[in-house]
C-alpha cells in the first residue's frame, strides 16, 4: 500500500511519524556528544599491546593459562616454575558468573563459607560481570569479606548509576552512567589491593576477569594478576577498567574504550558485559585429558561455579508492551546460556577428572526488587547466600538435569 492509498488522517500520521523519526535522526547526527573510535584492525591483534605490554588478555575460547602449552615435553621442575602455586598441591578452582544485584547471592555465599570454616583457598579464581566485581576479593581470601558484603548491602541504585534521560541516551551509548559504579570499584581496588593481587600471584595463584570485545563478538580473558605485577604505569587504572567493563550491560551501561597500540599507531577496543559472551568460565576443553595430571596435583581438583541466578524459569505475566516484552526475552535469554555455560563446565570437570560443585539461587527465593540495585532485595540475598554457607553448603553435583556420572 502506497501513501495514495491511505485515508488523509492516516497520511497526516504517517508524515507525522516520518517526521519526528527524521528531526530524532537530525538530532542524533547533529548532537553526538561521544568522540570517534579508531577501533584496532583485525589484522594487527596479534601485534597489540596494551600499556607497552603483550599477554595480559587473550580470547576467552582459547586455552587458559595453566593449561595452555601442557602438551608438550616440559619436565615437573619447569611447569612449577611456570606454576608454582599449582603444581604439586591441591586444586581448588572457582568460578563467579554474572548476574547484576544478583552478585549479592555470591558475596553471602562466600562469608558465609568463611564461617563455616570449610572454605579452601582457590589457586584459580574466575568472575564475569558481578563475579568480576567479586573476584579479585575471593581471590584475596576472607580478610576482604568485609569488601564484598558491603558492596553488596550498603548501596542501591542512585549510589551506583544515573540515570541519563532520554535525550542523553539518544546521543550516546548507553541509557545509565557508570561514572559512580568506577568510583566505587576504585574506592575498593586501591594501590594496596593491586599489590596484594600481584603477591599472591607471585606465589603462582591465578585471577582472570572476563569481558567481551564487542569488534570481535568474542570473549575476552583478562590476566589480572599479570597485569598488577606488571608495575607498570596505568596498571590499576586497567584493572579498574577491566572490572568496569565485565560488568557493562551493553545499552544499560556504557561500554568502556581501552586504549590498544600495534605497529606503531594508537587504536582502542571497545569491551562489555562478560556475560555477552559466556556466564562463568573455568575449562577449556581443547586440552589433552592428562593436562591435570602432569600437573601433580594432590589428590582430586575440585571446581566450584557460584550462578547468581535461579536454574529454573519463573512465570511472569508480561505486559504487551515492548520494553517488558525486550526485557523478558532478554532475561530469559541469559539463563538459557548461564545453563548452557554450566554444562560446559562439569563437561570439563569430567574430562579433566575434577568434583563438581555448583551453587545457585533456590527457585523457592521470592523477595522482590524494584530498581536494578535494590538494597533490601540484595540484602536479603546476601543473608540467603550466607545462611546457606555457614551451615554446610548443599552443593550440586551437576547441572540441572543430570544426574552425577
Amino acid at each position: 500500500m502506497n501513501s495514495r492509498q491511505l485515508a488523509p488522517g492516516q497520511r497526516r500520521g504517517l508524515a507525522g511519524i516520518c517526521s519526528v523519526c527524521v528531526s530524532m535522526a537530525l538530532l542524533v547526527s547533529s548532537c553526538a556528544s561521544l568522540p570517534e573510535r579508531n577501533p584496532l584492525p583485525k589484522d594487527s591483534y596479534t601485534a597489540s599491546r596494551i600499556l607497552g605490554m603483550s599477554g595480559l588478555r587473550f580470547w576467552g575460547d582459547e586455552d587458559l593459562p595453566f593449561t595452555a602449552g601442557l602438551s608438550g615435553e616440559s619436565t615437573l621442575e619447569e611447569l612449577r616454575a611456570v606454576l608454582p602455586g599449582i603444581v604439586g598441591r591441591e586444586l581448588n578452582i572457582l568460578a563467579i558468573s554474572g548476574g547484576g544485584e544478583n552478585g549479592a547471592f555470591a558475596s553471602g555465599l562466600l562469608n558465609g563459607w568463611t564461617t563455616s570454616g570449610t572454605r579452601p583457598q582457590f589457586n584459580v579464581v574466575t568472575g564475569v560481570s558481578a563475579g568480576a566485581l567479586i573476584a579479585p576479593f575471593a581471590y584475596l581470601g576472607s580478610d576482604y569479606d568485609h569488601v564484598i558484603e558491603q558492596f553488596y548491602t550498603q548501596y542501591s541504585t542512585e549510589d551506583l548509576i544515573k540515570n541519563r534521560g532520554l535525550l542523553q541516551t539518544i546521543r550516546t551509548d548507553a541509557g545509565f552512567d557508570t561514572a559512580l559504579l568506577r568510583l566505587r570499584i576504585a574506592n575498593y581496588v586501591d594501590e594496596a589491593v593491586m599489590e596484594a593481587i600481584a603477591a599472591e600471584y607471585l606465589r603462582g595463584r591465578l585471577l582472570f576477569i572476563g569481558t567481551t570485545n564487542l569488534d570481535a563478538g568474542r570473549a575476552v580473558t583478562w590476566d589480572i594478576g599479570a597485569i598488577a605485577v606488571s608495575g607498570i604505569p596505568g596498571a590499576l587504572d586497567l584493572i579498574r577498567d577491566v572490572m568496569l567493563a565485565s560488568a557493562s550491560i551493553p545499552v544499560v551501561f556504557p561500554p568502556v574504550l581501552i586504549e590498544v597500540e600495534a605497529n606503531g599507531q594508537n587504536y582502542d577496543e571497545l569491551h562489555v558485559d562478560g556475560g555477552v559472551s559466556r556466564q562463568s568460565f573455568l575449562f577449556h576443553l581443547s586440552a589433552e585429558e592428562d593436562t591435570f595430571q602432569r600437573l601433580n596435583i594432590v589428590g582430586r581438583g575440585r571446581a566450584y561455579v557460584i550462578r547468581n541466578s535461579k536454574l529454573e524459569s519463573t512465570w511472569e505475566a508480561v505486559d504487551r508492551k515492548i520494553l517488558s516484552i525486550g526485557a523478558r526475552s532478554a532475561s530469559s535469554m541469559v539463563r538459557s546460556q548461564g545453563i548452557g555455560d554450566l554444562y560446559r563446565e562439569y563437561l570439563g570437570a569430567l574430562k579433566y577428572d575434577f568434583d563438581f560443585n555448583l551453587a545457585y539461587i533456590p527457585n523457592d527465593f521470592e523477595a522482590d526488587n524494584h530498581e536494578l540495585f535494590d538494597r533490601d532485595y540484595m540484602r536479603e540475598l546476601y543473608e540467603l547466600g550466607y545462611e546457606q554457607a555457614s551451615e554446610g553448603y548443599p552443593w550440586d553435583k551437576s547441572p540441572p538435569g543430570l544426574k552425577p556420572f
